[in-house]
Order: structure tokens, then sequence, then C-alpha cells
């Protein structure tokens, strides 16, 4: 059994609902990792019960789990929260882990295992293959096997919504991990300076990302495509921005004409959208044209640290894995 530390990193907001669970499977994993797992729950200005729920589950933990809880004053959404928890902690691994995530008690032990084989040191994380709670006819969908990379600069979970039939049962390279329940090494993370558009920077800095299928996690997910007009508008309005910051400050010219068709048929397909079902994420546009000196100042900052060949990135786009 590894003795690596590992930081289990938790952002909440108005998660109170979740919290039982979520701490019941961190202590099954805590009694695999007696004395080299800790706990940083940031709580980003939840409006319910999420603090005092999470500092009385907090109480009823091992002795041994050290535990850190950071109540923010402001909702800095899940990067600003994961920076917060970073700071909050040295450990050399970090499992992201949503509220709403039940992973199995040897899920760590799994992602440890496939991070740390010697040949594994560019690698920057380890994606576990996470499953929806069953069916009431006993059926499983499958959540999350890693992340693939679509030509219209859209990344998807792969396998999400199919049901489970024992598909992608070999560990892969993926193009990316879910922060729902995925294991990033600390060095990786330092160096892109975790925040928005992660794995893109991640693969501009020579780092890998892997699949382990071994490592088993429940995800009872809320936040899909399909449901976006159920969304609180502020998350819309972010989720719009967020599409054209990423291309802004990743894309090549290389890539602008590989990808062309699809990716600007997605922007006048969106730009519809917004104009006739979603007028309330209008104001992302006008966000981005305000704002376009700092965009670009932010994307030469972020190019003149490439140090992979933009082909190494441009093969994402169109395929999904590829075996170790």
């Amino acid at each position: 059994m590894s003795e690596s530390r590992v930081a289990i990193a938790i952002v909440t907001h108005d998660d109170a609902a979740d919290l039982s669970g979520c701490f019941s499977a961190i202590e099954a994993i805590a009694s695999q990792h007696p004395r080299s797992l800790e706990l940083v729950v940031v709580d980003c200005a939840s409006a319910d019960d999420s603090v005092a729920i999470a500092r009385r589950l907090a109480a009823e933990l091992p002795s041994t789990l050290r535990v850190t809880l950071l109540p923010l004053g402001e909702n800095l959404g899940f990067a600003g929260g994961m920076n917060a928890a970073l700071a909050a902690t040295d450990a050399p691994f970090v499992l992201t882990l949503n509220a709403d995530a039940r992973p199995s008690p040897d899920f760590v032990e799994r992602l440890l295992e496939r991070m740390e084989t010697p040949s594994h040191s560019r690698v920057a994380a380890v994606a576990g293959r996470l499953v929806r709670p069953r069916g009431e006819d006993g059926s499983r969908l499958l959540d999350a096997c890693g992340m693939r990379l679509a030509a219209t600069w859209r990344h998807f979970d792969r396998g999400s919504g199919e049901r489970d039939r024992g598909q992608y049962s070999q560990a892969e390279r993926v193009f990316g991990a879910t922060g729902a329940a995925s294991l990033f090494r600390r060095a990786a993370l330092d160096d892109i300076r975790f925040a928005s558009g992660e794995i893109f920077r991640l693969r501009e800095r020579g780092w890998e990302i892997l699949y382990e299928p071994l490592a088993i996690a429940e995800h009872r997910r809320f936040n899909l495509p399909e449901r976006r007009s159920a969304m609180p508008p502020v998350v819309n309005f972010h989720s719009l921005k967020n599409r054209y910051l990423l291309r802004a400050y990743h894309q090549t010219a290389r890539n602008f004409w590989r990808t062309a068709i699809p990716t600007l048929s997605r922007d006048v397909l969106a730009l519809g959208y917004t104009l006739l079902r979603e007028r309330s994420s209008l104001g992302a546009y006008a966000w981005l044209w305000r704002n376009r000196r700092q965009i670009f100042a932010r994307r030469r900052e972020i190019q003149a640290r490439r140090t992979s060949a933009a082909a190494t990135l441009d093969r994402w786009f169109f395929h999904s894995g590829e075996p170790l």
C-alpha cells in the first residue's frame, strides 16, 4: 500500500444534502490510508447548512485524518475554490472530489498505483471510472471514463450516459480528467497554476493524463448539456464566456483552419440560441469585447510557456484514447 500523502479536496456550494454520503465514502478510504490522507473542504458562500454539516461530519471522522474546513465569504466557483484548497495543503497528490461523488474504498489506492508507476513521472492526472447511481431496473449508466475532445472545441466525458456493458475496460491515455473525482499531481498543478482551461495548459506543458478503469466512483451528476435550461443564469453565462476564452487562450492558427467548419458552425448556433432562448447570457459577448486586451495579453503569457508542439495537442481532436 502506498504511503504517499494525498489530500482530498472538496469545493462546496449549497451541497448540504450530499455531504453525509460523501463523508461516509471518505471515511472508508481513510481506513486504507490511516496516516497519509487529509481532507480539505472549501465552502463557496453556501446559503444552506453546508458549513455546519461539514463541521459536524468532520468531527466524526477518524482522529488520524487531518481535516481543514475553509468557509469563504464569496462564491469563487470551482477553480477559485480549488485554488484555496491547494493553498491549504502541501500534499504531493490531490484528489478533487465533488460532494455528489461516492468513490469506492480502494479508489485512491488504484489511482495512486497508476500514477506512481516509474514510467509515469510526467503524468499529471489519473481519472477513474465514474458511474451513475443504479436505475430502478438495476441497470447502470456510465458517467465519465476520462475526457475526450471534439473538433468543435467541446470536451466531453467519455461514455457519459451510455449503459455500462463493460466498455472502456482498459487503462488508456486520455485527453483529460474530470474534476468530479480525479487524482492530480501537485507538481503539475503548480506548474500551470490551476485555473480555467487547466487540461489544455497541462498538455501544452508536456503533461499526460491517464484513465484507470479499476478505480470506480459513483457520481450523481446534475450539470449536463441537456439540462442547460434548468441551470442558473449565472452558470450559463460563464459557460458561454469560457467557451470563447478557451479558444482565445489556446487555439493555434493551424488548429483554427483544421477545425474551422465545426467550431464556427457551433458559434453560429450558440449565438442563435442565446438570442432566441437564453438572452440572459448575451452579456458574455459584451464581457469578451470589453476585456479583449486583457484576454490577448493572457494568451501571450500562456503561449510563451508552451513546451509541447501544437501537433501533440491537435491529435486529441480526432480520437478519444490511446493504449498505454
